[in-house]
């Protein structure tokens, strides 16, 4: 963690835009500071659009560098597409993604993390990662879009391998697997439909539109990765920070009303996301005295920004009573995280849970042994040994 932080915060001093190469060799520019950061996520000169991505990609580092089929495929969605296709799309998810959906899921996720609780407490030890911070978003995620339980180990390591670093080789299979997955599931909810999220947009419409097959198995890919990674990774990044603040977590052992303010300093401090997903300029871009031809991928670190001590004084210090507001851990722009209230309502309950139930809780290995997802995109542990007692 502290590598990563360190790394970006020497690439911030060293200027406003950094060029860097992608994981596979592709060219860009590398973005830290908080204000270029939100501009930039703002900024309709700055493309999303899934089909011009693959395509420059494509010309920079060819083709068998690029993405699969299926993985192409699995990226068609809101958040890999520019207005107005991402209106439409934004539209249409949020008629069933709805405020009100989440706030009914409050008893479900306490009791789901209850049971994640009881179970851990038969132990001694346990790896935070796989015992609790890993299943209570993916629980939630899948019983939302109404996937089967038998099913969700699947979705795990699929979407562990779709986000990490790794060669072509490796993804591609996991991509073809959930891409056949989801292509089953939303045959089954159009023929059986449920009272499920992924039912309700296959059959939510807005004046005569709706949502094509393509655009559905993308959009429940979307939820399921984005429902779940982003969630694992704050609850278990958060747990750590508190870990290595004692103080911090005393805190909130104190007043557990501090927990939705406290989540949005985790966001700020080490949140889930490292890299937005990626941009691309489609006209020159000036960022400070740098000019960023058209043509060109941007990459935002959301991780960096959110530690700029021009925007938040002393940022490499976790402060549980912080204004946090106005981060960029669940991005910023017409890109926001549509599940945004989902994942802070999972965390703030079951961070709450964690540090009520075992008061003694400590980190079994030293901070330095640990180790973090090999991944441009999601900041995360690889496990997070814990002693409970």
């Amino acid at each position: 963690m502290q590598r990563t932080h360190a790394t970006l915060e020497r690439l911030r001093a060293g200027g406003r835009v950094c060029p860097v190469s992608m994981p596979r060799g592709t060219p860009s520019y590398l973005v830290t500071g908080y204000e270029d950061a939100r501009a930039l996520l703002n900024d309709p000169r700055l493309s999303k659009d899934a089909n011009g991505a693959y395509e420059l990609m494509t010309a920079k580092i060819g083709p068998e560098h690029s993405m699969s089929d299926f993985g192409q495929s699995l990226g068609a969605h809101m958040l890999s597409a520019d207005p107005p296709d991402h209106t439409r799309l934004r539209k249409l998810v949020n008629k069933a993604f709805t405020a009100r959906t989440v706030a009914r899921l409050r008893p479900r996720i306490e009791e789901i993390t209850a049971g994640l609780l009881d179970a851990m407490a038969v132990h001694d030890r346990a790896d935070l990662v796989t015992a609790f911070a890993g299943p209570v978003p993916i629980t939630v995620i899948c019983e939302l879009l109404g996937i089967r339980e038998a099913d969700r180990g699947e979705f795990t390591g699929w979407s562990t391998t779709l986000l990490s670093s790794g060669a072509p080789e490796d993804v591609r299979p996991a991509s073809q697997a959930m891409h056949e997955y989801l292509v089953g599931l939303v045959g089954r909810k159009r023929a059986e439909p449920g009272e499920d999220l992924l039912s309700d947009l296959v059959l939510t419409t807005d004046e005569g539109d709706s949502l094509t097959e393509g655009e559905l198995v993308a959009m429940a890919f979307l939820l399921l990765v984005a429902g779940h990674e982003t969630t694992v990774n704050l609850i278990a990044n958060a747990t750590l920070a508190l870990l290595r603040a004692p103080e911090q977590l005393a805190k909130l052992r104190a007043d557990p009303g501090l927990m939705p303010g406290a989540v949005e300093e985790f966001l700020r401090f080490d949140g889930p996301i490292n890299i937005a997903t990626l941009r691309f300029t489609t006209e020159p871009v000036e960022v400070g005295e740098t000019t960023i031809p058209a043509g060109e991928f941007v990459q935002v670190s959301l991780l960096a920004a959110n530690r700029d001590a021009q925007r938040f004084p002393d940022p490499d210090r976790l402060e549980v009573t912080r204004r946090a507001a106005g981060h960029v851990g669940f991005g910023h722009g017409i890109h926001h995280c549509v599940g945004a209230p989902l994942a802070r309502l999972e965390a703030e309950i079951a961070l709450g849970a964690l540090i009520a139930r075992f008061p003694e809780l400590r980190l079994a290995v030293e901070p330095e042994r640990l180790r973090y997802r090999q991944s441009t995109l999601v900041h995360g542990l690889v496990e997070l040994p814990v002693v409970l007692r």
